[in-house]
């Protein structure tokens, strides 16, 4: 499905025209915002807005890098927003030109709606332009960054503090699908900072350079977030590496108590051993007070051997 949307020289807006009326009416400016598009709407972008088959292409096939390719009459942007439930990006592409702007994207775009019913309802219409409504949409997608960013943080201070007394197991699990979200942020925002880079320093991108100070604060946010994700990341390997420390210590030292008790019993398995052979010609198995001399032994023996190992420290 398809929506237009246009303005008249004297800011006053018509909705839901065709796009043979847009193109061939008197217009200030207009945008088309595909959605979701058929087949036959989709033909649209071949005839009649005849834009490059390249740039129709890369709509087509989406989830491609975020970029910016020059045309002769107009730019085309390829931007990923972030899904706020499953954290999985979802590409918008955008046509911009000095009187229209085309966006196209694949599923639904909550920036997309957002800007559009701001464009509407906005008592200012000349105020906007098509790189007006560019920059709201890349802001809006930036703006939607932070909450996945924060709710990562809050999740990684959670893990670190284990206020509920969880599980290594459950905390390394939660740990490490914690990292996957982090590389899934990261291979969102860094492109897209590259794309508002490169947008910046552009001197083909005239309608923007009118612009540029708030595409620099889109900028700046963008470089926050990905300074936000290595802090987080490097806090993931410190955790990481802190509860495998843990985890080898308590094993080293059940170990060392399993070692301990084994030695204890060594010299009280020989003596066992000994005296379990029932050979004829052992004196000690006649005598009246043997096996209580053993026991005796075998007793002395295990308490010194205890006594001396807790002198070395063994069983702290």
């Amino acid at each position: 499905m398809l929506r237009t949307i246009a303005v008249k020289k004297n800011n006053e807006l018509i909705k839901d025209l065709e796009i043979t009326e847009l193109l061939s009416g008197d217009f200030k400016w207009y945008w088309i915002d595909f959605h979701e598009a058929t087949e036959e709407e989709i033909e649209f972008l071949r005839n009649p807005l005849s834009f490059h088959p390249l740039a129709i292409e890369d709509c087509i096939h989406h989830l491609q890098r975020p970029k910016l390719d020059y045309y002769d009459d107009y730019d085309f942007f390829v931007a990923q927003a972030l899904n706020q439930q499953t954290i999985k990006r979802e590409e918008v592409n955008l046509f911009l030109s000095r009187n229209y702007i085309v966006t196209f994207h694949h599923k639904p775009s909550v920036e997309i709606d957002d800007v559009w019913n701001r464009f509407s309802q906005s008592p200012n219409i000349e105020q906007w332009d098509p790189s007006h409504v560019l920059y709201h949409v890349f802001d809006k997608m930036v703006d939607n960054y932070f909450p996945l960013v924060n709710q990562i943080d809050d999740t990684l201070n959670e893990i670190d503090e284990n206020s509920k007394g969880r599980s290594m197991e459950a905390l390394l699990k939660d740990l490490f699908d914690t990292r996957h979200d982090l590389l899934s942020l990261r291979h969102t925002i860094s492109p897209m900072r590259d794309l508002l880079y490169r947008i910046l320093n552009s001197q083909r991108l005239t309608s923007i350079l009118e612009k540029k100070a708030y595409f620099s604060d889109i900028y700046d946010h963008l470089l926050k977030l990905t300074e936000i994700i290595e802090a987080s990341r490097e806090l993931t390997t410190d955790i990481r590496d802190s509860y495998i420390s843990i985890n080898s210590n308590e094993t080293n030292h059940v170990m060392k108590v399993l070692t301990v008790i084994t030695t204890i019993f060594m010299p009280l398995t020989f003596i066992v051993g000994v005296y379990g052979m029932n050979f004829t010609n052992m004196p000690e198995l006649n005598w009246k007070y043997g096996y209580f001399g053993a026991l005796g032994l075998m007793f002395i023996i295990a308490v010194g051997m205890t006594l001396w190992f807790m002198k070395k420290g063994w069983f702290k």
